[in-house]
């Protein structure tokens, strides 16, 4: 390959890796979308290089612009192509009683977390009946993994070379999107193999608080995944949040079986 087509593939990878970046930026805000100026600071791009590829996205159908606020927010293409690709990612319905098992017992917020590359996605949540709720999720927010209790477990089951280089990886995000830096979360991480599951307190949402346990890792449904749940940081003293997490670990377990044995959906 000559120096100028080595070139050539060279910039057209790094386009692409700017582009798939700035999806995962939008993505990040969930359905609420993002002005110019945070999509700017959050992927690192000029301003003038971000901006002409955030008005080509939208030309394309992949982003669309709010005709009032101006913000950013992911296009209808995007849906169009996941309406194809959905049925080799059903988890989230495999998972559907499971939340709304742990949702009853607990009355509070459940999540279930995929493992995406570096990231974790909100892939399904259940609401229980505690009249404060911790939304602290939409479904289709993507955040690093570290950010929320979901990712936080799946770290925590990683071998550990590979943990540290996501962490590592993520060392410029984390800050910006959290109260969190590496070594908050390398602590973090310690204490969630201890204890046998992760636990957070306002990292993000100041006042809530989550504890997430990893669903017991089977090959045919990789990436991992977690489920979480989410309360106001007074509901999940030490002790209850002892409770919690054993349940989450109970119905973890029961839904890794279930899956391992090839059960379409649960009865």
């Amino acid at each position: 390959m000559s120096g100028r087509t080595s070139a050539a593939a060279a910039g057209g990878t790094q386009s692409i890796e700017r582009v798939v970046n700035l999806l995962r930026v939008v993505a990040s805000r969930g359905r609420s979308g993002m002005r110019l100026g945070d999509i700017t600071a959050a992927s690192g791009l000029p301003s003038s290089t971000c901006f002409r590829m955030l008005q080509r996205l939208e030309t394309e159908g992949v982003l669309e612009r709010h005709a009032v606020t101006r913000k950013y927010l992911l296009g209808p293409l995007l849906y169009e192509l996941g309406l194809l690709a959905q049925p080799r990612f059903q988890l989230a319905q495999r998972c559907e009683n499971t939340l709304a098992t742990l949702a009853e017992l607990t009355q509070d917020t459940v999540y279930l977390s995929e493992r995406r590359g570096n990231e974790a996605v909100c892939s399904a949540r259940a609401l229980g009946d505690y009249p404060i709720k911790a939304l602290t999720l939409d479904v289709g927010v993507r955040r690093p993994l570290g950010v929320g209790a979901g990712g936080l477990a799946i770290l925590c089951a990683l071998p550990p070379a590979e943990a540290e280089d996501i962490i590592t990886g993520h060392a410029e995000r984390y800050p910006k999107l959290s109260s969190l830096s590496v070594e908050r979360v390398r602590e973090l991480i310690e204490q969630g193999r201890e204890q046998g599951f992760a636990f957070l307190d306002g990292p993000v949402h100041a006042g809530t608080a989550a504890v997430g346990v990893i669903i017991p890792t089977i090959p045919t449904f990789a990436p991992m995944a977690a489920i979480s749940v989410a309360a106001i940081s007074s509901r999940l003293d030490p002790s209850r949040r002892l409770e919690i997490a054993a349940q989450l670990q109970v119905q973890a377990a029961r839904l890794g079986r279930l899956l391992d044995r090839g059960v379409a959906t649960e009865e």
